[in-house]
């Protein structure tokens, strides 16, 4: 594949996200066909993925945002509930290690708001596609936390 090609492809993509409410593969697809890019849906997947995009809820509606979209504003610590209870379906201690799990592709949300939480309790967090795992610092009890986890998550 020619590697320009695919550049253009992604700068494409980016400035599509930036500029509106792309909401879904398909979408993204039939606006690259439209710009001439003849490509196929898991190709924009791959895309989606290479570009760090993740899906966000805003005025209502679940869109793709790019990571640098992402600020301190909309994620802030005050909307960590609302988002651990959106998203996280489960709920784990194990050791020194809390596992929340989420629905399919949404792990980065979750652990974006974590991170920009700034918890003294958590070291780190290491997000998948559906599961998130956050390092507990020393000297803090991992149930006591995944309980508080588990509150804010309505679980």
């Amino acid at each position: 594949m020619n590697a320009d090609l695919r550049s253009r492809r992604l700068k494409a993509i980016a400035e599509m996200i930036r500029g509106g409410s792309v909401s879904s593969q398909e979408e993204v697809t039939a606006k690259l066909a439209g710009l001439g890019y003849a490509i196929t849906q898991a190709t924009v997947s791959r895309d989606l993925d290479q570009l760090g995009a993740v899906k966000v809820k805003r005025g209502g509606v679940l869109v793709y945002a790019l990571p640098s979209q992402i600020s301190g504003s909309d994620w802030a610590a005050a909307r960590l509930q609302h988002i651990l209870s959106e998203w996280v379906q489960s709920v784990e201690a194990a050791g020194n290690l809390i596992i929340l799990k989420t629905p399919p592709g949404s792990a980065h949300l979750v652990g974006i708001a974590l991170d920009q939480s700034n918890l003294p309790e958590i070291a780190g967090t290491v997000c998948g596609d559906d599961t998130l795992f956050l390092a507990v610092r020393d000297g803090v009890t991992v149930e006591t936390i995944a309980n508080r986890f588990r509150k804010l998550s309505s679980l």
